[in-house]
């Protein structure tokens, strides 16, 4: 495999990278919903390129627990760095009326690390996932969450427990991202371990081995097609089912540069080396992002 490669002080994107972002209509439907509740959605506050096909396919994925991170990880855009806010104690029914409104038939829970919550958010996936269910039952719910890492007593038995809690609410799919090869957790994902987010995966086929997970990887930090087989096949290892790989770009000059920019014809070969691995579901280009296509079980 070879790739473009790109000079870290130049903001240069090849010409696959570029995207028009969705028709305006669809766009300002979603936005005026979520503004007027006060509500995030990580297609806003990521500025993902696909929330205009996502909006139009009836697929949205909301951020929970307000917009601020506790971690630091290096290549996120998501605000952090300070304090957040407290939990609003509507945001369970306003997410729900969203999901509601927009006649989503597939909608994509996930949220900012909370580490300063007893639970660090587990309940609030559980919640919000039964207010959804209240007022509109036929919408399939997936997961993407935190590593649920922590508690000064017994770490390991404090995330499996909060594992327990969102699996036990039944999501129609379990995600958690590792993100990178295991070489650069360090640098991209801080305050993150690889070990420890797969065993997120491994303990929820552990409380329930019928629930789907996925996982994903973004490229363009350095790693080698070597590493991302290694990570494949770790995935496969904790029977990861589904996953996504697409290619990081940078938010700002203050997030890591980007090394390297894989082409489409890789992205065709990283995705056929997924399936041949195992993977049931694969989501591999460019602009592939963890919620792309999320509804869709087949290619």
């Amino acid at each position: 495999m070879t790739a473009q490669s790109s000079r870290p002080d130049i903001v240069q994107l090849p010409d696959w990278l570029r995207r028009p972002i969705g028709r305006a209509s669809e766009l300002s439907t979603v936005q005026k919903i979520i503004k007027q509740r006060q509500i995030h959605t990580i297609c806003e506050e990521g500025r993902c390129p696909n929330r205009g096909e996502c909006y139009a396919n009836k697929t949205a994925t909301f951020l929970l627990m307000g917009p601020t991170c506790t971690r630091a990880c290096a290549f996120c855009q998501v605000d952090k760095g300070h304090a957040p806010m407290p939990l609003d104690p509507q945001e369970p029914q306003k997410v729900a009326e969203s999901v509601q409104l927009l006649g989503l038939k597939y909608v994509v829970l996930t949220s900012v690390a909370r580490d300063d919550l007893p639970d660090q958010g587990a309940g609030w996936f559980a919640q919000t996932m039964a207010a959804i269910r209240a007022v509109s039952p036929v919408t399939q719910i997936e997961v993407l969450t935190p590593d649920f890492w922590g508690g000064p007593e017994n770490p390991h038995r404090a995330q499996q427990q909060r594992i327990e809690t969102v699996v036990q609410a039944q999501p129609a799919c379990f995600n958690h991202n590792i993100e990178t090869v295991k070489r650069l957790q360090s640098p991209v994902r801080r305050g993150a371990k690889y070990a420890r987010s797969l065993d997120v995966l491994r303990l929820v086929k552990a409380c329930d081995p019928t629930i789907p997970t996925k996982s994903g990887l973004m490229v363009g930090h350095g790693e080698t097609l070597s590493e991302l087989i290694e990570a494949m096949q770790d995935l496969r290892a904790v029977e990861c089912d589904r996953i996504t790989l697409g290619q990081y770009m940078r938010p700002s000059l203050a997030h890591l540069p980007v090394q390297r920019y894989w082409t489409p014809e890789e992205f065709e070969q990283l995705g056929q080396i997924a399936r041949d691995l195992g993977f049931s579901h694969v989501r591999s280009g460019p602009l592939v992002r963890s919620s792309y296509h999320a509804g869709e079980t087949t290619e």
